[in-house]
């Protein structure tokens, strides 16, 4: 290799190499098996991946180096100018076979059972370079297998310690949960403690695992991958809307994979998008049409089903009706909801069902830096958010920016929660006091001085009672300080649905509940859970007409519904939705829809045709888009925003992170993950103390709407003043907003 460079016309950070006698140009510093996968050149390999830290453990990727005595792991080798590369030789070849019979040595011969068999690294690499007859007599290893957790099979004897597992917890994950034990040939690949993985993206290790060592416990056994169709399509339990696919055999969703996308999700899929498909197989999916008797209820036709909603939809047109939708609700469905509004002369819809506080007319917006970016900034604000819970995906871009660029993350939460990044600084105080943390003189100071600074502003922010305030502030913040100010959108489809019109011009959610109104439409929504103020949305559902849109035929739902019209959920329809970058992303049907289950546009079709509504004579989803749009209302309409005050503690509520939708709920291995926790009140020391509670105590839980009783737990990391509760459960449900008082049961 000479001091000059082979090509001086080459950028001054690429250099020239030849692999396999094509001359390329590769960025400095970059590996060979970098340079060849830029140009297709196959070079085999198990450790190497390209999201994931070097480790040149498997050897798989050894290739000939002109000057150079030995081969040399492609993954491992920088490379250099006039650098000549033979992936093909006779002496690589051989080096490649040979590794290969070491990994074979102890590799047991049970594909016919293996739940990789057929989409298996090792089995595709050892038909091309493995031999056809092992010279290996000896007895084989066996290692014994632990239990870590519900989502992920074990069969560690498969291994082959390529260490990407133990990588992608240590370096993507941020929680170290796998490692290596052992040395020499009793090496083994273990978590140390023989505890359940917690991470919540604790399913991607099934993904990069090239053998059947770490497999999908859920999906285990059910099917072969070459009987899967693979279906497009996205998540739905929250904004982000990762890419995925859904694998189907014969109508029915098996499992689900990530689907590449660098702007959204990159590769990697959080549990909860993974494995939330459980839940659409409960024994409670509504599959036909349920009409309310008496106190009893029916099965019935559509054609009767429709013609009952007609009737109380008839009866209480105009004013009367009030419609609400789940905010995960696709874009069609959505303008079709709000056409249907409009034509029935109601101003009453809208599907911010999770917030508390509408006084300034916000609805949800995209980001403002693109979630791809937000890993090159180099100043990151947190407020409000368990954004390891809330976003799982963006939560580990955030890890990425803190542990790569040394991006400072500060956070302003009520809870001292769980991150895997390093804080530079927080405040732990009662959401009431978000507002005026966010003055915090040195917080301001450290993030004026960021060239790419970002606020991101969470839940606990955007459904607090104050949250009005608390998001004047942050836009206060953002313009002082120059941060992109990136406020989460509340549901998979808020910023699709804010579009689409879905907005009231006379009440919005909470003006529904405070005057309620004699009929409703709920539209894909759980109504004893889904609701912000559950206590509320029961007193007025109780006393009115519903007409439930519904994918489950749930207690809550039959509690309050006159008319359950059963719809398919987004995995078994073609839909759009627009996640929190402002982008519309399309879904491809995948499972079969249950029972006599509908698409929900062709339910509203139909029920538009039966009220002989104009604008509802489509026939297909074309249609149903090219007359479904709606300009939502010139100005929304805002209710004056609830009373703090009271005696108490500050509530603090954040949403389960498997808890967060009815499908969700349903997924038994999701429920049955370490980070799904029983319902609880956390306090702080100090409020424990003063109201005389000690940990594992029951306690009831009083509140302006409602009262609950719950096992009390003590955590330091409360902030004084706050009482701490996770929302998606039964016995939280009750719980309202603003304070509460806590007292031994």
């Amino acid at each position: 290799m000479s001091a000059q460079p082979v090509n001086p016309n080459l950028a001054p950070d690429h250099v020239t190499v030849f692999i396999d006698g094509v001359e390329l140009a590769a960025p400095k510093g970059s590996m060979i098996i970098q340079a060849a996968d830029k140009a297709g050149i196959p070079i085999p390999r198990f450790c190497y991946h390209d999201k994931l830290a070097i480790a040149a453990n498997c050897r798989m990727c050894l290739v000939e180096v002109e000057k150079m005595p030995k081969p040399a792991p492609a993954c491992a080798t920088p490379v250099m100018d006039g650098m000549k590369i033979a992936t093909r030789s006779d002496k690589a070849l051989k080096s490649q076979r040979n590794v290969m019979e070491f990994l074979l040595i102890n590799h047991p011969l049970d594909c016919p059972i293996c739940d990789q068999g057929g989409e298996c690294e090792l089995q595709d690499l050892s038909l091309g370079y493995g031999r056809s007859v092992s010279r290996f007599q000896e007895r084989k290893r066996v290692v014994p297998d632990e239990d870590i957790g519900p989502l992920v099979a074990t069969e560690m004897t498969r291994c082959i310690q390529c260490t990407r597992c133990v990588r992608f917890t240590a370096d993507i994950a941020g929680t170290y949960e796998l490692g290596g034990m052992y040395r020499g040939e009793n090496l083994q690949i273990g978590t140390y403690d023989g505890k359940p993985l917690t991470t919540e993206l604790s399913g991607n290790v099934v993904d990069v695992c090239p053998v059947g060592a770490l497999t999908n416990k859920v999906f285990q056994f059910r099917a072969r991958p070459w009987e899967l169709i693979a279906r497009e399509s996205v998540g739905y339990h929250d904004a982000m809307g990762s890419n995925l696919f859904t694998h189907v055999r014969r109508g029915e969703i098996l499992r689900t994979v990530p689907r590449d996308n660098e702007a959204v999700n990159e590769c990697w899929l959080s549990d909860r998008d993974r494995y939330s498909h459980q839940g659409l197989y409960a024994e409670d999916r509504a599959v036909k049409p349920l009409l309310k008797v008496g106190e009893d209820w029916k099965e019935v036709s559509w054609a009767e089903g429709l013609a009952a909603a007609a009737e109380i939809l008839r009866a209480n047109q105009g004013d009367a009706l009030g419609v609400l939708a789940h905010p995960a609700t696709p874009n069609d469905e959505g303008s079709l909801l709000a056409r249907l509004a409009e034509a029935l002369g109601s101003g009453n819809i809208d599907h911010r069902i999770f917030n508390r506080d509408f006084s300034d007319g916000a609805v949800a917006e995209p980001f403002a830096m693109p979630l791809a970016e937000i890993e090159q900034a180099d100043a990151i604000v947190l407020l409000g958010t368990n954004i390891r819970h809330e976003l799982p995906l963006l939560h580990q871009r955030i890890r990425k920016a803190n542990t790569q660029r040394k991006a400072k993350v500060y956070a302003v939460n009520p809870v001292d929660f769980d991150f895997a990044f390093t804080l530079a600084g927080k405040q732990i105080v009662a959401p009431s006091a978000f507002a005026g943390a966010l003055n915090d003189a040195a917080l301001l100071e450290a993030v004026k001085g960021a060239s790419r600074p970002v606020l991101i502003v969470g839940g606990l922010a955007e459904n607090h009672p104050q949250a009005a305030s608390i998001r004047a502030a942050a836009k206060a913040f953002a313009a002082a300080t120059g941060a992109a100010l990136c406020r989460i959108p509340q549901g998979a489809n808020a910023v699709g649905l804010a579009r689409k019109g879905v907005l009231p011009s006379k009440r919005d959610v909470a003006g529904m509940f405070a005057e309620p109104r004699s009929a409703y439409v709920i539209y894909g929504i759980e109504p004893g859970l889904d609701f912000a103020d559950g206590a509320a949305a029961q007193k007025a559902l109780k006393a009115a007409k519903v007409v439930a849109f519904s994918h489950f035929a749930c207690k809550s739902t039959r509690n309050v519904a006159d008319v359950i019209l059963p719809i398919g959920a987004l995995p078994e329809i073609e839909a759009v939705l627009t996640n929190l970058d402002g982008v519309e992303q399309r879904t491809q049907a995948g499972g079969k829809l249950p029972g006599e289950a509908r698409e929900g546009w062709k339910v509203l079709r139909a029920l538009g045709g039966e009220l002989q509504l104009p604008a509802f004579e489509f026939t297909d989803l074309a249609g149903a888009r090219a007359v479904g749009k709606s300009s939502g209302p010139a100005s929304i309409a805002r209710s004056a925003a609830p009373s703090t005050t009271g005696e108490g503690l500050e509530l603090a509520a954040t949403a389960a992170i498997y808890r967060t939708d009815g499908v969700v709920r349903r997924a038994q291995a999701l429920q049955a993950h370490p980070l799904n926790v029983s319902p609880r009140i956390t306090l702080n020391p100090d409020d424990a103390q003063a109201a005389g509670l000690s940990q594992g105590q029951v306690a009831k839980v009083g509140a302006p709407d409602g009262t609950a009783t719950l096992p009390v737990f003590i955590d330091k990391r409360v902030a004084k003043g706050v009482a701490w509760i996770e929302s998606g459960h039964g016995a939280t449900a009750p719980l309202g907003a603003g304070r509460v008082t806590v007292v031994g049961a």
